[in-house]
């Protein structure tokens, strides 16, 4: 787990993506953080977990410099939302620390926890349509979830960048820390949550979370379907191109 640093600070154990400065991911990266969140469940002393990351920004999403197939992966063999849905499996309540920007698909990532804590530097965006293709990472289910149908929607026509004040307004983040303090905040909710009894806190989050990880399974089984198709449009390399020059795209539906 070259990328994926594993610590604990008493009951809660601590999985730090190291991919810095925008911990971009792949198929290895989400299976190493499965496997650790799986160790934590393991683990009678785990009591909860802190996803966090080192660098800028919390997680940029795929990198779209590499092949879309290499991000997303061989749908018929071990893809990357089948190890996304391993993540949603945890049994263990998850606290994320956002610092920098949560996007696309690292949006997505966040919104494995349970709990989101952000500062007013924290920058969060669902930009899928605007790079020309469907939401991926279970955000159809999970962003709807959290925010409400109407916020999530306008997040995804538009691809609007919001800040971590806007986010904490809307429901996207629970807890607004000081710039500089996101990982303490953090760290300091994941300990009162583990010092709740275990057994009631796994317990209840089952209950809140019922059918969660198997809604996960069969949404991101559709977005592949339809992400698959615009990988192979003009719109998606029009999307990605002025995404890196830095300017508006020009689509042509098609």
């Amino acid at each position: 787990m070259s990328d994926v640093r594993i610590t604990t600070n008493g009951h809660v154990g601590i999985a730090e993506i190291c991919r810095a400065p925008n911990n971009y991911f792949d198929i290895p990266l989400i299976r190493d953080l499965a496997a650790a969140f799986e160790a934590f469940d393991a683990d009678q002393n785990i009591r909860s977990i802190l996803l966090a990351s080192d660098g800028k920004n919390f997680c940029a999403g795929a990198d779209f410099s590499a092949p879309a197939r290499d991000t997303v992966g061989d749908p018929t063999s071990g893809h990357l939302y089948q190890q996304a849905v391993r993540l949603f499996r945890c049994e263990t309540p998850i606290v994320a620390a956002i610092q920098g920007s949560a996007v696309g698909g690292g949006l997505g990532l966040s919104l494995v926890a349970d709990f989101r804590v952000a500062s007013p530097d924290s920058r969060f965006a669902a930009n899928f349509n605007r790079l020309g293709f469907h939401p991926g990472f279970g955000l159809s289910v999970t962003l709807p979830r959290v925010v409400g149908q109407q916020k999530a929607a306008l997040l995804f026509y538009t691809g609007r960048r919001i800040g971590g004040e806007e986010a904490h307004a809307i429901g996207l983040v629970d807890v607004l820390a000081a710039s500089g303090e996101v990982r303490t905040a953090a760290l300091a909710l994941a300990t009162e949550i583990a010092q709740s009894a275990p057994i009631a806190v796994v317990s209840t989050r089952r209950t809140l979370r019922r059918g969660l990880a198997d809604a996960v399974a069969a949404i991101t089984d559709h977005e592949l379907s339809e992400q698959q198709q615009h990988f192979e449009s003009a719109d998606f390399k029009e999307g990605v191109k002025a995404m890196a020059e830095r300017r508006l795209p020009v689509f042509e539906r098609r």
